[in-house]
């Protein structure tokens, strides 16, 4: 069995993906789909000044803005109808998982399978309407107050605002779930991670251009280049690794027969926690700066303006704050997305054990002595991939695009994307040799 899996694996080509009809649609399902959403990073909302708005966004580039611009592809510094992108989903999505942790009855709801799964969805569609909202009105008060930047200010700018960036928001979300469903790959990643590429060419041929005129020497932008490859190779490796616990099976007898206990292995990630340590971590500390230019800092005291002078990039405490979060958040997430009591307790009930260990309680105390030595190597690498950007960024004043976070979030979906075709790749061939040994042994019996 093994030696057949290599043997397709070692076939996978692109005569093999010319035979995949199915997954070719699935493919131009998606590149549609990631093009539609494109197109509405550059549909304006009605009733706004878009000179005037682009002049204000320049002075909050720099700030949460900026994050949250690169996220949405560009489409909040166009103030586009999905400027508000993707990330209410997102934050209901964390809200919720944080919830089933607290509430014991959406905890049993979690346990439920697929039913209670579905509803789970179903209180996250409700929590982005309210978080989409709550935004979304936001940023119309928001734009009132800015200087020329709405034609007609009232309700009703309001209202179309309102409406407009909630539709928006809930239509990615439609458009990502069916991505999932219908084409390559996780459907909300997928709308992320184009939005991220989509300002790679203009941050590629600015750099370019700095080097051009001599603000960058050749050798700097080689060293860029190196480094940008080195922390790619790194998140490749650290994304995919992980510890395996062995899990045995005792013997079962079967009527007279006696059959050997199976084994498995129980996969625990390096990093469990993923990019979210990163974007919360980066989402606090860039926040005090973007409320301060809002409320025009001049104005403020000279203490707080001291903090957030502080809080700059590439300034010790920022860097300190930043990778004491991104630690913090690392242990906080795992510990909400992986229960080992549960998983214990799985165990037990299908008879699997880890040898050397009960079942039961000391079983979740060693994945849970496990999975913290893991999760303090995750933690560590998130923030040397983190703070490699700001180092640079800091040291040199390069306009270094792609950060720790956006990184991470490429190269996660990529490897996942891959995957996934791969995986598509091998049932086609499978599905191929089933045929064809079908047809012999059909040929066989005439």
């Amino acid at each position: 069995m093994a030696s057949a899996a290599e043997q397709l694996a070692s076939n996978l080509n692109f005569a093999a993906f010319a035979k995949a009809e199915d997954l070719k649609k699935r493919i131009w399902f998606t590149i549609g789909a990631l093009l539609v959403y494109r197109l509405g990073t550059y549909i304006p909302l009605p009733g706004i000044n878009p000179d005037a708005f682009a002049q204000a966004f320049s002075s909050q580039s720099k700030g949460v803005l900026g994050m949250f611009n690169m996220f949405a592809g560009g489409a909040v510094q166009r103030m586009a109808i999905f400027a508000l992108g993707i990330m209410p989903y997102i934050s209901a999505s964390i809200i919720m998982q944080l919830m089933t942790s607290v509430i014991p009855s959406l905890e049993a709801l979690k346990k439920e399978g697929e039913q209670g799964r579905k509803i789970i969805n179903q209180y996250t569609r409700y929590g982005t309407v309210l978080l989409a909202l709550i935004q979304a009105y936001g940023i119309s008060i928001g734009l009132e107050g800015g200087n020329g930047i709405v034609n007609d200010p009232g309700m009703f700018f309001r209202i179309s605002t309102v409406v407009t960036l909630v539709g928006g928001t809930m239509f990615l979300m439609w458009l990502g779930e069916q991505i999932t469903a219908r084409g390559i790959g996780n459907g909300i990643s997928l709308i992320i991670f184009s939005g991220i590429v989509a300002g790679l060419p203009r941050a590629i041929s600015g750099t370019l251009e700095l080097g051009r005129t001599g603000a960058l020497s050749t050798g700097l932008i080689l060293a860029i280049i190196v480094l940008a490859i080195i922390v790619i190779a790194l998140i490749v490796f650290f994304e995919r690794a992980q510890r395996r616990l062995l899990i045995q099976y005792p013997k079962r007898q079967v009527g007279n027969r006696m059959f050997q206990g199976d084994t498995s292995h129980l996969p625990l990630k390096l990093n469990t926690s993923g990019v979210i340590p990163p974007i919360f971590a980066s989402s606090l500390l860039l926040l005090p700066a973007t409320v301060a230019g809002f409320s025009q800092a001049t104005n403020l005291p000279a203490w707080a303006s001291t903090i957030l002078a502080s809080l700059g990039h590439g300034q010790p405490l920022y860097m300190l704050f930043y990778a004491s979060m991104i630690v913090f958040f690392a242990f906080f997430y795992t510990a909400i997305v992986f229960n080992p009591k549960d998983t214990a307790d799985q165990l037990k009930k299908h008879s699997g054990f880890i040898p050397g260990y009960r079942p039961g309680e000391r079983t979740a105390d060693y994945i849970d002595y496990v999975l913290t030595r893991i999760t303090v190597v995750g933690a560590i690498y998130l923030v040397l991939v983190c703070l490699l950007p700001e180092f640079l960024i800091s040291a040199t004043g390069v306009p270094f695009y792609l950060g720790g976070t956006s990184l991470l979030i490429v190269v996660s979906v990529t490897l996942d994307t891959v995957a996934q075709i791969q995986g598509h790749l091998i049932a086609h061939q499978y599905e191929g040799l089933i045929k064809k040994s079908k047809l012999r042994g059909g040929k066989r019996s005439r």
